[in-house]
């Protein structure tokens, strides 16, 4: 894609409106609307704006930011607007001299890929799997659907969402390997053919947008809230990871048991041993931590194994001939996280663990779940933080996490996580007044 090329297809396509995306800390998708007469300035010096108000991003006294679309992320929005025919970048946020903003999600991202080239991988490839719910509204999580995993019908309006949210995504280029109904009732999943880190984490921000806009079309509300119902499996955001040399994945090998590389258990290591001080970036809100309990699907425990859905980290099987799939699998994240830190966080455990050549642990492929406190402290298993409270305070004494979001955006992210779990912590809930009003 070039700059001729997007002017062109704007004209044919007789588009009104050009969307400027990013996200903040948070994840959440912010930007700015300008017009086709402000294409050329957007392509050519992109578009300023205030910062200040964008959570993460800026200072009072350095506000001035410049949207820098991204040139590979145009795309035709495929819904109109009051009648208006819109496109959309994904864009990286600047500082007026051209000089990226390090707390930008985006830059924090393509500075560990940065790193990852610096150690001679050329390619790091991830695999999200993305779930979600479908609710009647955005007032209660009442289940559309009494299906469960894999099951076809009936093909309700839920099913005939994801049927269109997947079509859509296609036609915008986003390649996917499969999509299905999850466990729990109204639960769906969309699972992407690998790609580039960024790319991916680009299509995630993307998904999210045309997930939501499907599911209101069709009378729905959709949500990636981790946890919205109490006696069912949360939704997870699996990502598959892998790096290359090139065409030559460094994660294979013919001789081991595993068919995994000393690369590949180098990364799983730094994966597990930095996991807790991690799991506030990948696990992000005060919800998250419903999931990340035993009995629902979801890792509890620091552990990796090759069939074991209780390890945080797996390693998935895959055909003989087919060394690109091997790769490796963390389990912790959701939906709700900002997936260009998640995945920044993540890749930057396992370079870790390459680069310092980390030792891993004997795969466990026992039920963890079922384990006795003796039975995981002999094999080294922790746990995962219980709440984000637990997990902030671990992540605030990260150096890892520190240098992967830059001092301005660590400081940021740990005050915004500190702030939420206040909020949380003072209130009085409805379980807390049924349970002690008329007891005590």
């Amino acid at each position: 894609m070039t700059k001729d090329d997007v002017r062109r297809i704007v004209q044919e396509h007789n588009v009104d409106i050009v969307r400027m995306g990013f996200t903040d800390v948070q994840g959440q998708l912010k930007g700015l609307n300008i017009t086709v007469a402000e294409l050329d300035r957007a392509l050519d010096e992109g578009i300023a704006f205030d910062g200040s108000s964008i959570d993460g991003f800026a200072r009072i006294e350095e506000s001035d930011l410049v949207a820098i679309p991204d040139l590979k992320t145009f795309r035709l929005f495929p819904f109109d607007t009051g009648g208006l025919k819109s496109a959309i970048f994904i864009c990286d946020v600047c500082k007026p001299d051209g000089t990226p903003l390090n707390s930008d999600p985006r830059q924090v991202l393509k500075r560990a890929i940065k790193r990852a080239s610096d150690m001679g991988y050329d390619h790091v490839y991830v695999g999200p799997e993305l779930e979600y719910f479908y609710f009647p509204d955005n007032k209660s999580a009442k289940p559309v659907d009494d299906v469960g995993y894999f099951d076809i019908l009936p093909l309700d309006e839920s099913a005939q969402a994801r049927e269109e949210t997947l079509a859509v995504l296609k036609g915008l280029g986003v390649e996917m390997e499969a999509s299905h109904h999850e466990v729990a009732p109204s639960q769906h999943e969309i699972d992407y053919r690998y790609g580039g880190a960024l790319k991916m984490a680009d299509q995630v921000v993307l998904s999210k947008i045309i997930v939501k806009h499907i599911a209101r079309k069709h009378g729905l509300y959709a949500t990636f809230m981790p946890k919205p119902i109490q006696s069912e499996n949360g939704s997870g955001m699996h990502i598959h990871q892998s790096l290359f040399k090139g065409e030559k994945n460094a994660f294979y090998s013919s001789t081991d048991t595993y068919n995994m590389s000393d690369t590949a258990k180098h990364y799983i290591a730094g994966l597990l041993l930095h996991a807790r001080e991690i799991t506030s970036v990948t696990n992000q809100t005060i919800n998250s931590y419903k999931r990340l309990v035993p009995g629902y699907e979801a890792p509890a425990y620091t552990s990796w194994g090759r069939k074991n859905r209780s390890a945080l980290v797996r390693v998935p099987s895959f055909k003989s001939g087919k060394e690109n799939s091997c790769r490796v699998e963390y389990r912790a994240p959701d939906p709700a996280a900002n997936p260009y830190l998640a995945i920044a966080v993540m890749v930057q455990a396992g370079l870790e663990g390459i680069e310092k050549k980390y030792a891993l642990a004997e795969a466990v492929e026992e039920n963890i779940f079922g384990m006795t406190s003796e039975e995981k402290e002999s094999l080294n298993i922790d746990e995962l933080p219980g709440d984000l409270n637990h997990a902030t305070r671990l992540t605030e004494g990260s150096e890892l996490v520190k240098k992967t979001l830059g001092e301005e955006l660590f400081h940021k992210f740990i005050a915004n996580k500190k702030v939420e779990w206040e909020q949380y912590r003072t209130q009085v809930t409805s379980w807390e007044l049924e349970t002690y009003l008329t007891r005590i």
